[in-house]
């Protein structure tokens, strides 16, 4: 199936990934624009190049028009066999703003067509010089740069001289394939670099989480080694932190046995005397019966007192398929005479983040209640669920007996309820359930069951080396 968390927004990814598409990204952006700056200076550095040449060969036409010689023997040769190929792209022109076709020197590379000035040109003054592109008559990209000569008394001339553009394109074409390659090794070298850098700079992060780690799944007890000055206080805090947890949870163990002591010495002190006195046998018996009722109570809150101090305390977890092992056994056991064949389903490694007497008797509850209502098999499925930072444990109990309505499914929830009198038990068994899983932040819901009878689903924190496969 899709993995559901792989579209993770940005905030959740890891700090590797977020510094390595940050780097890839601002390096890529300033690739970019320095290669768009160097090739629009290169091209500009060889359209004033290029310009130079043609207006060496204007100035030249320019030479020839103010020489004292008589107009008609103005040869404006220019020397350069290019200028005397038919439609080379190599083109002069000589002649009044406004003169005819007829009126015009040219070369003979234009065959008599007139050459046009470059595209917006403008206006300029006497000797000023102006460069653009514009089109020869096969429509050839051209670069041409004219100029304007007062001669006096014949007037003003216009001296125009284009080249082919090819060369400039052509120019400007290698350069940037040049650069092109140059910086993309030169982008590839940085995205490496960047790599290595976020690797080692980010190692002593990826070690604390892997200290962090053993003790969520309790092979260590602190964090252990030493770590730059940076995350040094981190590491420091939580180790306090961890033995400062495990001071007050001893010290909470400790009150809670203390307690239980104090309150079940008591009561079967009253029972015995009870038992001992002249007293009704019915009034014995239902101090006895209330007894009974107090003790169960008092175990019941101090197991749930016990619970909420442990749950979720780092270091703490159980390893599921033994723990599952020794709940059938038992259970095997106990229903004997119904000859339940019990199906059990569980990744290897997979551990539940809690107590495993926690964990026992919230799954040894719903087997226990699988196995009275079930006809002869019982299906115990653990797998996890989530990524590896958010695994979850997800255990699933279900049987082939007569099933329970969906409407009454909440109200065997509730503390004490019973819906059916005819099976032995105090009723507290999956309320219990309920209030265990609620204390480790997980979920616990009744549901039809596949194989007819119901099926009990509890969630709760999980760890696994496998737990990052995805259901």
């Amino acid at each position: 199936m899709t993995d559901r968390f792989s579209w993770l927004p940005m905030r959740r990814r890891s700090i590797g990934v977020r510094l390595a598409v940050s780097a890839l990204l601002s390096s890529a952006a300033i690739l970019v624009i320095a290669a768009w700056i160097l090739t629009t200076l290169y091209r500009e550095n060889t359209e004033r190049s290029f310009d130079s040449r043609l207006l060496v060969y204007a100035n030249n036409l320019a030479t020839d028009l103010v020489s004292p010689n008589d107009p008609e023997a103005r040869s404006f040769a220019l020397g350069d066999p290019r200028f005397d190929l038919p439609l080379s792209g190599w083109y002069w022109q000589v002649g009044h703003p406004d003169a005819k076709p007829r009126d015009l020197r040219t070369s003979r590379s234009l065959v008599g067509v007139p050459l046009k000035g470059p595209d917006q040109a403008g206006t300029a003054t006497i000797g000023q010089i102006r460069q653009g592109y514009g089109h020869g008559q096969d429509d050839r990209l051209l670069r041409i740069v004219e100029r304007d000569v007062d001669v006096g008394q014949e007037g003003r001339y216009t001296v125009r001289v284009a080249g082919p553009a090819d060369e400039i394109v052509n120019d400007v074409d290698r350069f940037r394939f040049s650069l092109s390659v140059t910086f993309g090794l030169l982008g590839l070298s940085l995205a490496l670099t960047a790599l290595l850098q976020i690797r080692f700079g980010l190692a002593p992060l990826k070690r604390l989480r892997a200290a962090l780690g053993a003790i969520r799944r309790g092979e260590a007890h602190h964090i252990p080694g030493e770590y730059p000055h940076d995350i040094a206080p981190l590491a420091s805090e939580t180790n306090l932190l961890i033995e400062t947890n495990r001071e007050i949870l001893e010290r909470a163990r400790t009150q809670v046995g203390n307690l239980a002591h104090a309150l079940k010495t008591p009561l079967s002190i009253i029972v015995n005397e009870v038992s001992a006195s002249d007293a009704p046998p019915e009034l014995a018996e239902k101090i006895r019966e209330q007894a009974a009722v107090m003790r169960d109570q008092v175990n019941y809150h101090l197991d749930r007192a016990r619970a909420a101090a442990l749950a979720g305390t780092l270091g703490t977890s159980t390893e599921i398929e033994p723990a599952l092992a020794g709940l059938v056994r038992t259970f095997g056991k106990i229903y004997r005479d119904k000859d339940i064949a019990y199906e059990v389903h569980v990744p290897e490694g997979l551990r539940f983040r809690g107590e495993r007497q926690d964990f026992e008797e919230m799954v040894g509850n719903l087997v226990d209640n699988a196995s009275k209502w079930a006809n002869g098999r019982v299906a115990i499925t653990a797998e996890p669920v989530g990524e590896q930072d958010f695994a979850r444990l997800l255990v699933t109990i279900e049987d082939d007996g007569p099933g329970l309505p969906e409407e009454d499914r909440a109200a065997v929830l509730a503390r004490g309820r019973r819906l059916d009198e005819s099976k032995p038990g105090s009723g507290l068994g999956l309320s219990i359930v309920a209030d265990l899983a609620a204390l480790y932040r997980g979920r616990f819901r009744l549901e039809a069951a596949t194989l007819g009878g119901l099926r009990a689903v509890l969630e709760v924190p999980g760890d696994a080396p496998a737990v990052t496969a995805q259901r």
